[in-house]
């Protein structure tokens, strides 16, 4: 481990010697991720990129890319596209990346199964923002809105997210 890598650690997520409260997927952690099981993949993962609301915050990072009304993502095992981003028109199971709430005004993504996705096997592990302290994710990974944009100040893609 670096200072520079995202550690996962039942007190928080660790970076750069501070420490952020987090909340996880609500089936906890897992070596055997399934999609909808709702769990968090434990394993290393690396920031492959980024997304943020242009209508919402100012880019945070050079390396993120704005979202708009046709960005989605694809959570169809059966589709060519499982795991990752599409617009709209999407006929396959998907889920908006622009969205009415604020969970998704910053999105950092992982490279949990992609680039060559197996089926069902999970798909989209994000680092966004919470719903509120301690309420779980679909598996994703969620931190209080002023301090997933601190870190993503500070972070590039490579970056490692280490879920022991």
């Amino acid at each position: 481990m670096t200072p520079a890598d995202l550690v996962l650690t039942p007190m928080g997520l660790c970076f750069h010697g501070r420490r952020f409260a987090c909340s996880i997927g609500r089936g906890g952690l897992s070596g055997d991720k399934r999609e909808g099981d709702g769990a968090t993949p434990r394993g290393t993962h690396t920031i492959v990129g980024g997304y943020y609301r242009a209508d919402r915050i100012a880019r945070p990072a050079p390396w993120l890319d704005p979202i708009g009304p046709g960005d989605l993502w694809s959570d169809d095992p059966n589709s060519p596209t499982y795991n990752s981003h599409v617009r709209a028109p999407y006929s396959g199971s998907h889920e908006k990346l622009f969205r009415a709430d604020r969970l998704y005004d910053l999105v950092l993504v992982t490279d949990w199964n992609w680039p060559r996705p197996e089926p069902g096997r999970g798909s989209a592990i994000f680092l966004h923002r919470w719903r509120k302290p301690g309420h779980p994710t679909e598996g994703c990974i969620a931190l209080a809105p002023h301090h997933l944009l601190w870190l993503t100040r500070r972070l590039q893609p490579g970056c490692r997210v280490i879920v022991a």
